[in-house]
């Protein structure tokens, strides 16, 4: 294994821990992630979440094996950029909260942009050869 591929396998371990954790939560804990979905969605708001549930763990699944990793970054990069909406549904939801909870809205939005960067790079650096 070489060092960009050492790299690219931590990076795609975290990012699968991440997803996996927050496609477990949309499970566990639905009603945070229902508040999330914007009004305009079509269907419910349950629907949403535990749609992006599976999401997140399939992606976490994708990303965690060598063979289908360039694949699992692809689905993440896209999926980060599906739940835009839902960042900026909390930043609407939290307009009128503490300044401390404002400003973590608003941080979630620059770290969806680093998220899709990452995923990206899975997707672009992993190695077809397997």
């Amino acid at each position: 294994m070489t060092h960009d591929e050492s790299s690219v396998t931590r990076t795609a371990g975290t990012l699968a821990a991440v997803n996996a954790t927050a496609g477990v939560l949309h499970f566990l804990k639905p009603e945070p992630f229902d508040g999330l979905i914007p009004g305009w969605f079509p269907g419910k708001a349950r629907t949403w979440t535990f749609a992006s549930g599976v999401a997140e763990l399939a992606t976490a699944g994708l990303m965690a094996f060598p063979a289908t990793r360039r694949f699992g970054g692809l689905l993440a990069t896209g999926l980060y950029a599906a739940v835009w909406p839902g960042n900026m549904q909390m930043v609407a939801n939290w307009r009128d909260k503490p300044r401390p909870m404002r400003a973590l809205a608003w941080a979630r939005l620059p770290l969806q942009v680093w998220l899709m960067k990452q995923a990206w790079s899975v997707a672009k650096d992993s190695s077809t050869r397997r």
